[in-house]
């Protein structure tokens, strides 16, 4: 009696823990996202080792580049950029002329920072995307300040960078296991899109991609190439 009450209990509380612990996949939300450039300068740009330099040029000014083509609101801060940190990119700042741009004199964290925590929360997003160098500084602490004060956070991997691979994944990890997304720019983009036939869907992002993400933006090139002008070379018959 007492086992038979026991393996009750038991398969009870594992029926209660499974659906309490069921998986809820949260969805990137273009209007109730805000898009966040963090210390992306070109002093601290020399400390992004973990990826190849001309790549991580262009992830940086990919994820800037996101808030244009989702229409985003943007929230940008540098970290003492008088000093060796520097300025943001040239490429970044014309883009968003009118957006805030918050030069922090001391804190490390950028929540640390009241006029920061202005912006961001002035902009009444619950979602936020992020990327920042360093990954382990830069990003971490602020993406776990944003989870603290109860915002969901997506960050950028591609567009984060530091002093090495073994510091950036242990970044990662650390921040995925405080409930951040991590995760790559053609993630956050198609999170965002949802559906080719949407707008922006596909008239809008396939030159975006093009320009951005060009791995992909080629595939478009070669499947244009192919429908207008393609021939099908013998040996391709059966291929598909």
């Amino acid at each position: 009696m007492k086992f038979s009450s026991v393996l009750a209990a038991g398969v009870f509380s594992t029926v209660v823990a499974t659906t309490e612990d069921k998986f809820k996949f949260e969805r990137l939300d273009k209007k109730n996202a805000l898009l966040l450039v963090v210390d992306l300068q070109v002093g601290l740009f020399q400390l992004a080792r973990d990826l190849d330099p001309t790549l991580y040029r262009d992830q940086m000014i990919a994820h800037a580049a996101l808030a244009k083509v989702f229409d985003l609101p943007v929230v940008m801060t540098t970290s003492a950029e008088t000093g060796p940190n520097g300025p943001l990119p040239k490429e970044i700042l014309e883009m968003y002329p009118h957006s805030p741009l918050v030069m922090r004199q001391g804190e490390v964290d950028a929540w640390d920072n009241k006029e920061f925590r202005d912006a961001v929360k002035a902009a009444n997003k619950t979602q936020i995307i992020l990327a920042g160098v360093t990954t382990d500084v830069c990003t971490t602490f602020l993406a776990l300040s944003l989870r603290e004060a109860g915002y969901s956070v997506w960050a950028n991997v591609e567009a984060s960078g530091t002093t090495s691979a073994l510091v950036r994944d242990v970044s990662n990890d650390r921040m995925a296991k405080a409930g951040v997304h991590t995760v790559s720019m053609f993630s956050i983009a198609c999170d965002l899109m949802r559906d080719w036939r949407n707008t922006p869907g596909a008239k809008e992002m396939i030159p975006w991609f093009d320009k951005y993400f060009p791995v992909w933006g080629y595939l478009a090139r070669a499947h244009h190439a192919a429908a207008s002008n393609g021939t099908i070379l013998p040996g391709e018959a059966g291929l598909i």
